[in-house]
C-alpha cells in the first residue's frame, strides 16, 4: 500500500476503508428489520432536517407571538421551550411533529411499534439539548433516537 492509498483510507474513513477489504454493511435500517427503500425505511436526512426546519419555523412564530411579548431575542429563548412541548404531546400522541407530518415521516419504536409516553419523552428531552442528536450511528440514527429505542421512518 502506498502513501496515497494510505491517506486516502484516512480521509473517507474507516468504512470506506473497510468496504474496500470487502466488508458488506448492508443498506440503512437493514439491522433494525426494516426495507430498503420506500414506506417503512429509514427516513432521509434531507426530510428529517426539512421537518425539523418546520417544526422550528412554527416554535419561533408562536414564542414570538404569544410569549415573547414581539421581542424576536426573547423569541428565540422561549422557541425552545415550545419546541420541547410541541415534540413531547405530538411525538408522544401520533408519533409525529406537524413537520414530520407534512414530510410525510413517523417516529415509531424499534420493531415498529409506538413509541411509549416516557421513551418519548426522553427522545425529547435528548433532542433539545442538540448533542445527542448529532452523534450518529451507520444507520443515520441519533443518539437520541438509539437511547429512546426510536427510528424515524418514511410512512
Amino acid at each position: 500500500m502506498d502513501k496515497r492509498q494510505a491517506i486516502g483510507s484516512w480521509l473517507s474513513g474507516p468504512r470506506a476503508a473497510a468496504e474496500e477489504m470487502g466488508v458488506d454493511f448492508g443498506y440503512r435500517g437493514q439491522g433494525l428489520g426494516l426495507p430498503e427503500s420506500g414506506p417503512g425505511s429509514i427516513a432521509p436526512l434531507g426530510r428529517r432536517f426539512g421537518a425539523l426546519f418546520i417544526d422550528w419555523g412554527l416554535c419561533l412564530l408562536v414564542s414570538y407571538a404569544l410569549l415573547s411579548g414581539r421581542n424576536a431575542q426573547v423569541a428565540g429563548n422561549w422557541a425552545l421551550l415550545v419546541f420541547l412541548v410541541l415534540s413531547l404531546v405530538t411525538v408522544g400522541t401520533v408519533g409525529a411533529t406537524p413537520g414530520k407530518l407534512l414530510l410525510r415521516l413517523r417516529v415509531v419504536g424499534e420493531g415498529g411499534v409506538r413509541l411509549s409516553l416516557p421513551r418519548a419523552v426522553l427522545r425529547s428531552v435528548l433532542l433539545v439539548v442538540v448533542i445527542p442528536a448529532v452523534v450518529w450511528d451507520r444507520d443515520t440514527r441519533g443518539l437520541h433516537d438509539r437511547l429512546s429505542h426510536a427510528v424515524q421512518i418514511r410512512v
